[in-house]
């Protein structure tokens, strides 16, 4: 699959673009989560607006703007279902970093759902980029397709354009996360339920948080497991971190590794 990314400049690959997140995100005219008028705003305001397409089609988009700290906070990325799984996130998130860097901006932020487990995968992994809070609800009640009925919890995520890690990221060279075959699992799971810990683990050893496999389509056939899912990891993740622990990363079978930081 060819992909080109490019920045959107014209009102109409702003309309566009807005309907592409309309689709994926399940969205109307009243419930958008973001209108093209706005988006028209930030391109003419210097900030970051972005398509991926193949041939004439758009498959994808990104939106940054600029923060107080010098760096970007990229909003909302999204890529139709149908292009998933071919690296089209990836060509709009590289595509966003080289934008920054002839901009002499070092660090780009965003949030993400820390139960959609391929896309903390691809955050903290294929990125390189370095979770740092917690935010549980951070959006409040959302009522698109995606995020309805559920809170809005989100992970923030740091990503340094510079630093080695994210560059090896970057080229397809960091290592494949791995359980360590010592470690204390604070949240299991067994099917779709999720199996917290009786007890508390041991001070300094490596801690395991596990996530569903398919968050989005588990909300849909059982919310109450669902709701589970969100209670349990949000309690584990605030807890660890809270006790001096540092989400270190993501493994492609859905597990947060966290290691003491003190």
């Amino acid at each position: 699959m060819a992909i080109r990314v490019v920045e959107l400049t014209e009102a109409g690959s702003h309309h566009e673009l807005t309907a592409l997140y309309a689709t994926v995100w399940g969205t109307d005219a009243a419930t958008q989560l973001i209108d093209s008028g706005l988006l028209r705003a930030l391109a003419y305001t210097g900030n970051y607006v972005a398509g991926a397409y193949v041939g004439a089609e758009m498959v994808g988009g990104t939106v940054a703007f600029h923060t107080e700290n010098g760096g970007l906070h990229s909003h909302i990325t999204g890529v139709l279902p149908n292009a998933r799984g071919h690296g089209v996130g990836r060509a709009l998130k590289l595509h966003q970093r080289e934008w920054a860097l002839r901009r002499n901006i070092g660090v780009i932020g965003w949030t993400f759902d820390p139960l959609v487990r391929r896309n903390a995968y691809f955050n903290l992994h294929g990125l390189g980029a370095t979770a740092t809070a917690y935010l549980p609800d951070f959006y409040g009640a959302m009522s698109d397709d995606v995020n309805a009925g559920a809170p809005t919890d989100r992970l923030a995520v740091e990503w340094r354009l510079a630093s080695p890690r994210v560059e090896q990221a970057c080229a397809g060279r960091a290592d494949e996360p791995r359980r360590p075959a010592e470690a204390f699992l604070l949240v299991d799971r067994d099917g779709d339920e999720p199996v917290a810990a009786q007890h508390r683990w041991a001070d300094g050893a490596v801690v395991l948080v596990a996530v569903p496999p398919d968050i989005e389509s588990l909300r849909a056939r059982a919310p109450a497991t669902a709701m589970l899912w969100r209670t349990l990891v949000r309690e584990a993740l605030v807890s660890t971190v809270d006790n001096g622990y540092a989400i270190t990363a993501m493994t492609r079978d859905g597990w947060y590794v966290l290691e003491a930081t003190r």
